[in-house]
């Protein structure tokens, strides 16, 4: 063999390695991005969430991070026996807005009976991720005792909402400007507190920060915000599926930008609200070991709004009601009374 044929073989040999190296990265990309795909779809499609299970997973360690005591569990059934009390005799009816892109969502509406023309205090209530609006029926019966109508929607993609992908507060900003227009609609003089709890509260907070949020929104009540869902994806990215955040947190927000035309970058509480000028209570309880209270603590820093901040000792996340029900209340509407007296 000559010495010529010798490189040529040597080149050949080297080239088919290359190929061979060239198809298995090729192999491994798509794998990789087939794995993103249905990774977001996990963390962000309730239906395909229970079919993988991964709706309970996320459950069960959620409900194993609360706090479990005696106490918080006790009020909480006297909440939930009394929030079933009230739907037996409380008048409310279905109310339906369709999102920009077209989806139809749903809401239940409390109206109280009999309201004067000068009842003009309104309540929007927003639930957490994967969450229902029946989940925010008790927080509706303590508004609704106190002369509030209260709206209280299913956020897009959950319960009878229809939808693509949750909205991780983003999308559900913007759903929520028609449900402020449908309250309008029904009441050109309302004055509109909006209370979240978790992903709720997110949305409350980006919507606040918009340059055409509505002057009839008076106040926002954040109960256990995260400050922004590409920080919070990338702490639960372990905790949820056992995986490291980098760079599985960037490749989703770039499948979430390609499939369900948003940025996790822009679903970020803390931005917004150093933009609003809107009065903001946030509330976190002390045990939250889903979402941290420091998170609070840092939306209320960064807030140029008219802000207070309320710790709630011993409650985990979404349990600063039930750990001390008198007391939550009584700050809410102690808080909203001095922010908007009314009339």
């Amino acid at each position: 063999m000559t010495e010529k044929q010798t490189i040529e073989q040597k080149k050949k040999r080297t080239g088919k390695i290359i190929r061979t190296i060239l198809i298995i990265l090729a192999v491994l990309f798509v794998v990789y991005w087939i794995f993103i795909y249905f990774l977001v779809s996990m963390a962000l499609i309730p239906s395909f969430m229970q079919k993988l299970e991964s709706f309970d997973r996320i459950t069960k360690k959620s409900f194993a991070e609360q706090v479990q005591s005696n106490e918080i569990q006790k009020n909480r059934k006297e909440a939930l026996d009394e929030t079933r009390a009230w739907l037996e005799t409380v008048s409310h009816a279905k109310r339906e807005v369709v999102s920009d892109d077209g989806y139809h969502l749903i809401a239940e509406e409390f109206l109280q009976d009999g309201a004067a023309e000068s009842d003009h205090d309104w309540v929007i209530l927003l639930h957490g991720y994967t969450g229902i609006k029946e989940e925010m029926y008790p927080f509706a019966y303590e508004y609704y005792q106190r002369g509030y109508h209260v709206l209280v929607p299913d956020l897009r993609c959950q319960g009878e909402s229809e939808g693509d992908f949750i909205g991780m507060g983003l999308t559900d900003s913007q759903d929520l400007c028609h449900w402020i227009d449908l309250v309008l609609s029904e009441d050109p003089e309302a004055r509109i507190v909006l209370h979240g709890q978790s992903m709720g509260a997110a949305t409350a907070l980006i919507y606040s920060g918009r340059a055409d949020a509505d002057g009839h929104v008076c106040a926002v009540i954040s109960d256990s915000s995260y400050t922004d869902a590409y920080t919070m994806f990338g702490e639960k990215a372990y905790d949820w599926f056992h995986l490291p955040a980098f760079p599985l947190v960037d490749s989703m927000r770039l499948m979430l930008l390609m499939r369900g035309g948003y940025d996790l970058y822009d679903a970020s509480a803390i931005n917004a609200v150093q933009m609003s000028s809107i009065p903001t209570l946030l509330i976190h309880g002390d045990q939250d070991r889903m979402i941290p209270a420091e998170q609070s603590a840092e939306l209320y820093e960064a807030a140029s709004c008219p802000k207070e901040l309320f710790l709630v000792e011993g409650a985990g996340h979404g349990q600063p009601q039930d750990k001390d029900p008198e007391g939550y209340y009584g700050e809410v509407f102690g808080w909203l009374w001095a922010v908007d007296p009314g009339d």
